[in-house]
């Protein structure tokens, strides 16, 4: 058994708190209430996508890292659930989305 929180509770707990300081998080795909892998789609106004994905390091210490896409968010994140259906895509449209993600993500 590990110590982290499961998925669903970590994504609630992101969802509530961009949305309690007024900005929108929305839930694109829902994956694996307990274990599912998420990625966020961070949208800025004047300029492409951002997409960062949580990641387990050795250690079991959660990360959050840049993806290594090469087309459009869209398209990379329909293509990665394909793959992975166990894969929880949120989007986010608040200042600082970055702040957000660390302290509520690799907290956990």
């Amino acid at each position: 058994m590990t110590g982290r929180l499961p998925t669903h509770l970590i994504v609630g707990a992101l969802l509530r708190r961009v949305n309690d300081a007024g900005g929108i998080a929305m839930v694109r795909a829902k994956g694996e209430a307990q274990g599912g892998a998420i990625l966020l789609l961070i949208e800025y106004r004047h300029g492409p996508t951002r997409v960062l994905e949580r990641r387990i390091d050795f250690d079991g210490q959660a990360t959050l890292t840049d993806s290594d896409r090469t087309d459009d968010a869209e398209a990379y994140w329909r293509r990665r659930r394909q793959s992975d259906p166990d894969l929880w895509v949120i989007e986010l449209d608040i200042p600082e989305a970055e702040r957000f993600a660390a302290e509520t993500i690799a907290s956990n």
